[in-house]
């Protein structure tokens, strides 16, 4: 069994802004503009994270069928859709924003010197593993 992640109150006040801080310095590395939070983008990441538990499988498409494009559409974000990185893990969310960035595809999302939005969320179940969700907009 993995070493198991629990996210407290405390630590979920915390978690937003330790992610925002280092997507903005590996950004800022690369010269792309900061991103700011948008609730519509941070609503959209959290519908999927807890859809993903639902589902019990990491993928890009809700249980509805519905495209990470339509659902930042049905939460009224009127931006551009840029990107949505996704997790199953049982890792913390620098651990996991670290695997990401390993990752061509995922680190292009987050890097995408375009966005200037991001949404971020998770759902812990009750066995500790976390459905993390990433999506960027402009």
């Amino acid at each position: 069994m993995p070493r198991v992640y629990r996210i407290t109150r405390a630590e979920a006040e915390k978690i937003p802004f330790r992610l925002l801080d280092s997507v903005n310095a590996l950004r800022a590395a690369k010269n792309a503009p900061a991103l700011s939070y948008n609730a519509a983008l941070n609503a959209a990441a959290l519908t999927h994270s807890r859809d993903m538990s639902v589902q019990n499988r990491p993928w890009h498409f809700g249980s509805d069928g519905s495209s990470p494009l339509l659902r930042v559409q049905r939460v009224g974000y009127t931006g551009q859709f840029m990107g949505e990185t996704i997790s199953e893990t049982y890792q913390t969310e620098l651990e996991t924003l670290s695997a990401w960035m390993a990752e061509a595809d995922t680190r292009d999302v987050i890097l995408n010197a375009a966005a200037r939005e991001i949404g971020f969320a998770w759902f812990q179940e009750e066995s500790g593993k976390i459905w993390w969700t990433l999506i960027t907009g402009a």
